[in-house]
């Protein structure tokens, strides 16, 4: 399984995507619809038409990863953006959720955490 870090930042193409796209077609989406570089270390997700295939890009310094997973049954959840873009920004925990197949729009209302405060306490 894929292991992400929380820190990681993470977007979704919200659009369907040709899954016949390699490594340089997914970053030429990324500059063109993301208006973003893809070698910055963000994960990036796109899912075709019928949603039940699905590739992540990655770039982590020495290379692009490209991960892809077939379903053989079902289909991924329908990403929808909260305003008119192209791209949506998801959670390490939101991934790992839609990898499994529970539902984000049932999980919405996630508690609010606090942030972990820095090591360096007031004396």
């Amino acid at each position: 399984m894929l292991n992400l870090s929380s820190d990681l930042k993470i977007y979704a193409y919200t659009r369907p995507t040709d899954m016949r796209k390699g490594f340089n077609g997914l970053s030429g989406i990324v500059r063109s619809e993301f208006q973003s570089d893809p070698t910055d270390g963000s994960l990036f997700v796109f899912i075709n038409r019928r949603r039940d295939r699905m590739k992540l890009l990655h770039f982590d310094g020495g290379g692009y990863w490209l991960y892809y997973r077939l379903l053989e049954a079902g289909t991924f959840e329908e990403l929808k953006p909260t305003n008119d873009s192209s791209r949506l920004r998801i959670d390490a925990t939101q991934l790992s959720m839609l990898l499994a197949g529970v539902s984000l729009v049932a999980s919405r209302s996630r508690r609010k955490r606090y942030p972990k405060t820095s090591d360096k306490q007031a004396v």
